[in-house]
Parts: C-alpha cells; sequence; structure tokens
C-alpha cells in the first residue's frame, strides 16, 4: 500500500540560547522548504506562556506564512476555540481565506491553557472546553450567514474545517459533518496495530453527517468523512540516529511533566542522564512514535495508515538541529 498524502504541523519551537523570535522567523523559512519538497500542508498550532514554543498566535503566524509560500495550503492544527470568541475565529479566517483564497484550512481544538495562571490570563477554565461543540456550531453558523451579526469577510467562504479529536472532538465532527485529525493512541503491538485509533476512527465514518443543507457545498463542511492521522516521525540513514533526532522534544516533555513548563529544545548529547522518573516518561514520551530508515518508516507508516484508514498523514516532528530536522522530513517526503 502507498503512503497517502503527507502534511507538517510545525510549533515553531524555541532552541536552547535562541530567542523566540528567531523561532517564528525559521518556521516560516521551513513552510518555504516544506511547500519546495510538495508536502500538502503546513500547519501551526497554538499554545500560551510555554517557553519552549514561539506559537501562540496561529493565525497571525499563518498570515506569514501565506505571504511567504504560493502554493501549499496554510493553517492551523488547531486554534483553541474555549479561548477566542466564535465570531473572532471566523473573522481571522475570513481575512486569511480572502488573502490567499484557496490555500487556507480551519483547524479547531477544544484545549485550555496548561497552567491555571495561563488560564486566568486567558480568561478561560478547564469547564469551557464543554462548551465547544457549541462554539464550533456558532463558529460554523458566521461562514453560513445564519446569525444577526455578519462576520466580515467570513461569510459565505469555503473554510475546509478539522476537529482535533481530544475529548468529544470525534463525535463533534461527524455530527457536524467535518474532518476528523487524531493522533495514535497507546503502544504499537508487534504487528503494527493500532486498535484503539482504528477503533475511534470507524465510529467517527459510521456516525458522519454530511452537511448540504440549502447549499450544494455549505462552507467548511465535508461531502464524505475524512481523516487526517497525526504521528511523529523521524528519518535518518539509520535507527539509532533518527531516534536521537526525536530526543529534544520528547525530554521537553519529561520536563514539562516534572516541572509544569515545556522548556526550549536541547541537543541530544546535552540531555542528561535520566534517573527512574524521567526514564518512565520518556519512554511513555517516544511511545508510539515512528523512526528509523527510510525503509523502517514506510513499512511502518503504510501499516498506520492503512489500519486507520487515514487520508492524509500529518507529521509533527520537530528536533534542536534544524539542519537534521530538514534533512528528515526531506527523506519523508521522498516515500510518497
Amino acid at each position: 500500500m502507498g503512503l497517502p498524502p503527507l502534511s507538517v504541523l510545525d510549533r515553531a519551537s524555541v532552541r536552547r540560547g535562541r530567542e523566540p523570535a528567531e523561532a517564528l522567523r525559521e518556521t516560516v523559512e521551513f513552510a518555504r522548504e516544506i511547500e519546495r519538497l510538495g508536502y500538502r500542508r503546513f500547519w501551526v498550532a497554538e499554545h500560551h506562556g510555554v517557553p519552549g514554543v514561539a506559537g501562540a498566535a496561529p493565525t497571525v503566524l499563518a498570515a506569514a506564512l501565506g505571504a511567504a509560500t504560493s502554493t501549499i495550503r496554510i493553517g492551523t492544527g488547531g486554534v483553541m476555540l474555549p479561548n477566542h470568541r466564535p465570531l473572532v475565529v471566523a473573522e481571522q479566517f475570513g481575512t486569511l481565506a480572502s488573502l490567499h483564497p484557496g490555500r487556507v484550512d480551519m483547524g479547531l481544538g477544544r484545549s485550555v491553557g496548561f497552567t491555571g495562571a495561563v488560564r486566568a490570563a486567558l480568561g478561560a477554565d478547564k469547564s469551557d472546553a464543554a462548551r465547544f461543540g457549541d462554539d464550533v456550531r456558532e463558529l460554523l453558523g458566521y461562514l453560513d450567514g445564519a446569525h444577526r451579526v455578519h462576520a466580515v469577510p467570513a461569510e459565505g467562504l469555503h473554510l475546509p474545517t478539522f476537529v482535533l479529536a481530544t475529548g468529544a472532538g470525534a463525535d463533534i465532527a461527524a455530527e457536524l459533518g467535518l474532518s476528523l485529525v487524531i493522533a495514535p493512541l497507546g503502544h504499537t503491538d508487534e504487528s503494527g496495530g493500532h486498535d484503539r485509533l482504528a477503533e475511534r476512527v470507524r465510529r467517527y465514518r459510521e456516525r458522519f453527517r454530511p452537511r448540504r443543507e440549502h447549499r450544494a457545498d455549505p462552507p467548511g463542511r465535508w461531502s464524505e468523512p475524512y481523516v487526517v492521522v497525526s504521528t511523529a516521525v523521524a528519518v535518518a540513514d539509520t535507527r539509532e540516529r533518527a531516534r536521537r533526532l526525536l530526543l529534544p522534544e520528547a525530554w521537553s516533555l519529561v520536563r514539562s511533566r516534572i516541572d509544569g513548563a515545556f522548556p526550549p529544545l536541547v541537543a541530544p548529547e546535552d540531555i542528561p542522564e535520566p534517573d527512574d522518573r524521567e526514564r518512565r516518561y520518556l519512554d511513555d514520551a517516544l511511545r508510539g512514535q515512528i523512526h528509523g530508515t527510510a525503509d523502517d518508516v514506510a513499512a511502518e507508516l503504510s501499516t498506520l495508515s492503512e489500519r486507520a484508514g487515514a487520508d492524509e498523514l500529518l507529521i509533527t516532528m520537530s528536533t534542536h538541529d534544524r539542519a537534521d530536522m530538514l534533512d528528515s522530513y526531506t527523506r519523508l517526503a521522498r516515500l510518497a
């Protein structure tokens, strides 16, 4: 089985000793390289108050990506809707789609700030995530022109809409006729199975309700289920070198679980020998991530895609050395 189309999610990771502004500029330059390599989409994410991530304003960053590229689709993976009013999100994406017609994707998530202090600064609360479905419906209503307030310039624009599968996201995507973005859950068995992932995708496909209503092509909706599987992938000339590419981001995740803050990425050689607790967290962070030579990765991605019924793969890998990161994405692009 061949691989489905490949796309990229970039978090604008900060490297130790570098400034967040540099990370943002590097992300824009990276998007140019990803476009050259033939990837379908380049998405950015939303994180607030995170020392190791500069991507706090995804729609602003997406505007810079659109100006720096010409063909690749740009968007978010995603805007965290509980942090924003649906009208403002509709207006922002309407502006993006007006400036870069036919190239903008609207990816939506339900997460709120990682810490209580961040949530307070955002004026958000964990309970706000419970209204995610209603917020998505309100947002789509602005695209449809269904509200008394008109979302200029978003009203009537076709904005392919994607929902991250956290919480009830998969059921919301199915009910509203939207694309699903989902990551593997848990460890894979020796046959490469992803049973929990496959079950959630099956449920989404069975419950999917295409939205046609009064139009042949209502804004944001899909005529049939569409599944984007997100996973970290590292490709190198040896399996060990590929694994080293995954270590910096995994180590920052370990530190975030222990210290409550995701720090800038460090070089693999600067990661200290982990103690028992750190080792458990590191193993958890690396579990399910795909790495190896081109042949190794091609086989694993093919199995993942087939088991999950993936229509597209969204690759999320960052590492300390940007040249090594680009090399991995270059090797991966050749597989498709």
